[in-house]
């Protein structure tokens, strides 16, 4: 999609700057260069977060391998139609909705790779019984026939989940790392989603508000906010294993820099 059609379609939907902001993560003045033209060449990861939000990818589009229609079809998706989409294309099911899941930004993955990591050496290192995960992997959330997510990072403690295919069941802990296309999702449906179906934790890591929101769904007290400048301890090990997140606040902050200078 072109700047000149991203105009367009802001007119068409009556978007303010700030709307447009809000709703992809693209800073403020990083929007209104590149509407005003005075950035000539958005960076690529910037205009595809514009794209995701105008073409209004929150549903899975229609492709010539697996004509869906989204009107009618859309809350009665079940397994076998998640099975049945081209292995290319990325999406999740929650109750009987697709949701389109773009391939992840570099930071992204970054951050994601980097805590799985601590993750997994910590396990291996107190020679834990429980298994860290990693996206994509298929997890069959409340193991009914129209649920199936690909969270960012996953620790599984119950063997009797694991499938050939994925995990059948809930996760004790799960942790999404926020991206324009996806933030409303993780935020307010992920969050009843794997309140109700038994994750004991859940964390939200927000780059682009530099914080770390923890649901500790066993304790009285959450969610609990954190900056990213202290270790923080996940729940389910009695604060035995901290995350850092050190280098992880460098990679952000190295990004917002890119960003204002884009």
């Amino acid at each position: 999609m072109t700047i000149q059609e991203m105009k367009k379609k802001k007119q068409e939907k009556g978007y303010t700057y700030a709307q447009i902001a809000e709703l992809s993560g693209v800073p403020l003045g990083t929007i209104q260069k590149i509407f005003s033209g005075e950035t000539v060449s958005p960076r690529y990861d910037t205009l595809q977060a514009l794209e995701r939000l105008f073409t209004d990818v929150s549903m899975v589009c229609e492709e010539s391998s697996y004509q869906v229609n989204t009107r009618h079809m859309q809350g009665s998706y079940t397994i076998d139609d998640y099975r049945a989409l081209p292995e290319e294309q990325r999406v999740e099911l929650i109750d009987g909705y697709f949701y389109d899941m773009a391939s992840p930004t570099f930071l992204h993955q970054r951050i994601g790779g980097e805590i799985h990591r601590q993750i997994a050496n910590f396990i291996m290192d107190n020679g834990g019984a429980c298994q860290p995960l990693i996206a994509p992997v298929d997890i069959q959330l409340d193991c009914d026939e129209k649920t199936m997510v690909q969270p960012d990072v996953a620790i599984l403690c119950q063997d009797d989940k694991v499938k050939k295919w994925g995990v059948y069941g809930a996760p004790d802990f799960i942790l999404e790392v926020i991206s324009p296309s996806t933030k409303r999702k993780d935020y307010t449906k992920k969050l009843s989603k794997y309140m109700e179906a038994g994750v004991r934790e859940y964390w939200i890591l927000d780059p682009y508000q530099q914080k770390l929101i923890v649901y500790f769904f066993e304790s009285e007290t959450c969610p609990v906010i954190h900056g990213l400048d202290e270790p923080v301890a996940i729940g389910i090990y009695n604060g035995e294993l901290k995350i850092e997140f050190s280098n992880i606040a460098k990679w952000i902050e190295n990004e917002v820099q890119d960003e204002s200078h884009s």
